[in-house]
């Protein structure tokens, strides 16, 4: 027995007890066949080990237990930080996507908002086009006008802003012959403009044909670009010698008009 111990070690002996029985046997009956004596079977019931061994063995099998719990539990706290990652990896992907989406849709709606006005100024615009090409439409722009001045001066006047106005910001007839003034030059570039695009169509076979068709159209667009000389102005000012240099200057530009018209025609 003592020689089958010595051959293996202490942790052998316990795991390995059933293989060590039929060794000690196989021993036993090796050295007892000349006795004629036959062993059967060898049991060891108990091992009795010194304490030192024993403690040694207890803190060893202990240390083993703590080795494995630390394993496991670092295994689990690993297994939990990967979760927690790819929970916060997910969720700022899809916080990411929602805010995208979230700006192609606000960016989308301003864009629709901003055609939609465009769309609805455009119209008025050409509205107000139509209208400002009648030959009567001149007197209620001017009241429009007006109108809007007025209103303007009204609300600045609840403001305790510093303002700088102009010396004559009372005087609504001025403000409102400038601005029909700046409509009847923009009127008259336009009239050139069609002119010159009328001029270099090759629409027109007939050069006879598309002189008279010119001369037609320069005099009518001439005589609604120009301002009349009637009282549309004058009702604007208070000074006859200024009413007479508004009315000289409206006829000398309808001659500078009219002049080149027949020449470029």
């Amino acid at each position: 027995m003592r020689s089958e111990l010595g051959q293996i070690s202490l942790d052998k002996v316990f795991r390995e007890r059933e293989s060590l029985n039929v060794s000690i046997v196989h021993a036993i009956n090796k050295a007892s066949e000349a006795w004629g004596i036959t062993c059967l079977r060898y049991e060891i019931r108990d091992i009795k080990l010194p304490s030192r061994v024993h403690e040694a063995m207890q803190m060893q099998v202990e240390a083993e237990r703590r080795k494995r719990a630390a394993i496991l539990e670092s295994e689990g706290v690993r297994a939990a930080d990967i979760n927690v990652a790819e929970g916060k990896r997910q969720a700022r992907i899809l916080a990411s996507e929602a805010e995208k989406q979230e700006q192609i849709n606000k960016a989308s709606g301003e864009a629709q908002a901003m055609l939609a006005v465009a769309e609805a100024r455009a119209r008025g615009l050409t509205l107000v086009g139509r209208a400002l090409a009648q030959t009567d439409s001149k007197h209620a722009a001017s009241l429009t006008l007006a109108e809007q001045y007025v209103a303007a001066f009204n609300k600045l006047a609840r403001t305790n802003n510093t303002l700088i106005l102009p010396a004559n910001a009372g005087d609504v007839s001025n403000l409102v012959a400038q601005a029909m003034s700046i409509y009847s030059t923009v009127t008259a570039h336009n009239t050139q403009k069609a002119l010159n695009q009328a001029e270099n169509s090759q629409d027109y076979e007939d050069p006879l044909v598309t002189l008279n068709a010119l001369t037609e159209k320069g005099s009518t667009m001439a005589g609604q670009a120009v301002p009349r000389e009637d009282d549309s102005l004058a009702e604007y000012f208070s000074d006859d010698e200024e009413r007479e240099k508004a009315l000289q200057a409206q006829k000398e530009k309808k001659d500078q008009h009219l002049h080149k018209l027949e020449r470029d025609t």
